[in-house]
């Protein structure tokens, strides 16, 4: 197969891309810089317009949207948040722009999108409950609709609505395991919230999953099936990494320090991936014992 990666320069990118080439597909990486990862072809474009690189969408089978400045961005102020949205909504209507314009049109399109598309709080969600009103929910729900008129195409477009992904390496992984390096490690605030996660593993053989399932269409949970708390994910991460356990750090310490993106580690809302269970697909790490055990082992 043919595939386009947009915003495939990043790790979860270049993880997807690793296992295409490692099955003999071709890989077509949309890029602004000028490299890429070895053994993909790198395609230079702006992220708005279709110059340069449009006529290519005639050879693909799929494309994947997975363009958007990084949530790590610290810290929220409004230009930021701008950034957010523009990296996540324009590269979109660009890739939609040139499907429309193509004479031969991709098997499937893959949208990329957020686990926090539901909200800060409720009761479990899954792919059918509504989305929050705080920001983040309002941006997924933005970033989904810029891809949604390729439906009225008759294309099959899969919406992947995804946890952090969990990488030893890379993403907030190292992040989170710093203060546990450190002896400092302990629960954020109450640590009762949920601190949705997916192992890169997971994540990619999810993708591959939705790409060779034909009846695969619209959304998809892509989060461990075993709901996780903050208080157990950071106690099982104490426990694998062989560090103490601490006393909690308050939430209103990590508000004033971190501002709006304090959500991001002090508030979350459970949720399971019941489409994709439902679709067949069995996941390598449920648990967060299985997926720190391989990162950190």
């Amino acid at each position: 197969m043919n595939i386009m990666i947009a915003g495939g320069s990043g790790f979860l990118g270049n993880a997807l891309a690793r296992s295409f080439l490692a099955d003999g597909h071709k890989v077509f990486i949309l890029t602004r810089g000028t490299h890429s990862l070895p053994g993909t072809q790198a395609v230079p474009w702006d992220a708005k317009t279709t110059n340069g690189w449009g006529h290519l969408v005639n050879e693909m089978d799929v494309i994947i949207h997975l363009a958007g400045k990084t949530l790590a961005s610290w810290p929220w102020t409004a230009a930021t948040k701008k950034a957010f949205h523009d990296s996540r909504v324009i590269p979109g209507l660009a890739l939609v722009e040139a499907i429309l314009q193509a004479t031969q049109r991709p098997g499937i399109f893959i949208q990329q999108s957020g686990i926090n598309h539901y909200g800060l709080s409720g009761d479990l969600a899954d792919e059918s409950t509504p989305p929050g009103s705080d920001f983040l929910s309002q941006l997924t729900v933005e970033w989904e609709n810029t891809t949604k008129p390729l439906e009225e195409l008759g294309l099959r477009r899969v919406v992947t609505r995804t946890a952090p992904v969990l990488d030893k390496k890379d993403g907030l992984m190292p992040l989170m395991a710093l203060p546990v390096r450190l002896f400092v490690g302990g629960p954020m605030g109450d640590g009762k919230f949920c601190i949705p996660w997916i192992h890169i593993q997971d994540w990619v053989g999810a993708m591959r999953h939705l790409i060779a399932n034909d009846n695969a269409r619209g959304v998809y949970n892509l989060i461990a099936p075993v709901p996780t708390s903050n208080a157990e994910f950071n106690r099982t991460l104490a426990s694998v990494l062989r560090r103490p356990y601490w006393f909690p750090v308050p939430a209103f310490l990590l508000r004033t320090f971190l501002g709006e993106m304090s959500v991001l580690i002090v508030e979350g809302r459970f949720s399971q991936p019941k489409r994709l269970t439902e679709s067949g697909y069995r996941f390598q790490f449920p648990g967060p014992r299985e997926a720190l055990t391989d990162l950190f082992s």
